[in-house]
């Protein structure tokens, strides 16, 4: 297995960062396989998403997530896991939304991606502004 461990900066806003070179770098890395692509975010505040962006996709997801996990809690009455910025409880709550993991299938050494899709580190806490993905190619 091949892997390597990809620091990412998010800084201090909610971010969705397009990772999919990194990605496909260590799948071209590995030469002609076919395998799996394992992208797995060793933090309980952030997840991995596969989707379209810069079509206004990324944005779309944030604003989903504002209101599926509002800063002032659920109902406006807070979060029970309360440490850190306003809302962080929000954000331990992000990755049984969208997954702190995403497998991709390689196949000749390219990731085998839809058009429009892209692997997204999505990331909308705003006390950790670097992040660290595993990136692991299981070849076949």
């Amino acid at each position: 297995m091949l892997t390597t461990l990809i620091e990412v900066r998010t800084g201090d806003a909610e971010q969705v960062v397009d990772i999919t070179a990194r990605c496909a770098e260590l799948a071209a890395e590995a030469g002609a396989v076919d395998g799996l692509l394992n992208v797995f975010v060793p933090h309980a505040t952030a997840g991995v998403a596969v989707l379209e962006t810069g079509s206004g996709s990324d944005t779309d997801l944030l604003a989903v997530l504002r209101v599926l996990l509002p800063p002032e809690g659920p109902r406006g009455e807070g979060w029970r896991h309360h440490h850190g910025s306003v809302g962080h409880g929000r954000d331990h709550v992000l990755p049984a939304l969208v997954s702190p993991s995403v497998t991709v299938p390689v196949l000749d050494g390219r990731l085998a991606l839809g058009t429009w899709q892209s692997v997204c580190l999505v990331d909308t806490n705003v006390d950790n502004r670097v992040r660290q993905v595993r990136i692991s190619l299981l070849t076949g």
